[in-house]
């Protein structure tokens, strides 16, 4: 069943809720290389500007799942969800065939193989601490997904891993795309420990229907 997310005056995106050669991509780049981000207060210095990483994505990928921006664990590691308690390597690995604790270039081939492609909404901003709630929303700079939507022609479906990585895109991504991409999205339910009210068994099926394409 189609879910419209809207708040009044926006654009409408149709969301479908989650029961409902292999190489990196390296041509993609943020809208915006080099910016600041003042502070609340002036006398207090400018809030520290995070950035991800690259997609995750083999050229004939067919399914982009997105998430917000990486936690501190991740941004640490220099690995997607590297944050223990975070179940997405858990479900990947159930989905695509590879253990969880597999080593972190086996777990990306893995996803590749599979044609799921992975990246996040949001190339830089500032963000206190790891929770998506305390993204700055005045400092969000997105990635470029006119190039990459461009250099992977057979992607057609997105997958939001929650909520802030939806209502990113649907604010900062959708209006600059191309009215003749059309593409089919999913909101799944986050991987985050932070979203606790549903168990694992039930996202593993969400996340099972929405890949499994």
């Amino acid at each position: 069943m189609g879910l419209s997310l809207l708040p009044e005056g926006d654009a409408p995106l149709h969301i479908r809720e989650g029961d409902a050669p292999l190489c990196e991509y390296e041509g993609a780049r943020p809208l915006q290389e080099t910016w600041t981000v003042p502070s609340d207060n002036a006398e207090m210095p400018a809030r520290k500007i995070i950035t991800g990483f690259p997609p995750i994505a083999a050229r004939n990928a067919r399914v982009l799942v997105l998430g917000s921006m990486p936690s501190e664990a991740s941004l640490a590691a220099h690995e997607y969800y590297a944050f223990r308690h975070n179940q997405f390597w858990r479900i990947a690995g159930e989905l695509c065939g590879v253990a969880p604790d597999a080593s972190y270039a086996r777990r990306k081939a893995a996803l590749k193989r599979r044609r799921i492609a992975l990246w996040d909404v949001v190339a830089k901003c500032v963000r206190p601490g790891s929770l998506d709630a305390s993204i700055r929303e005045d400092s969000i700079r997105v990635n470029d997904f006119a190039a990459f939507l461009a250099a992977h022609p057979q992607i057609r479906r997105v997958c939001f891993n929650g909520r802030k990585a939806e209502s990113a895109w649907r604010r900062h991504v959708l209006p600059s795309l191309p009215a003749t991409r059309k593409l089919e999205y999913r909101l799944l339910p986050s991987t985050s420990p932070a979203h606790a009210g549903m168990g694992y068994r039930s996202k593993l099926r969400a996340w099972r229907s929405a890949l499994a394409w």
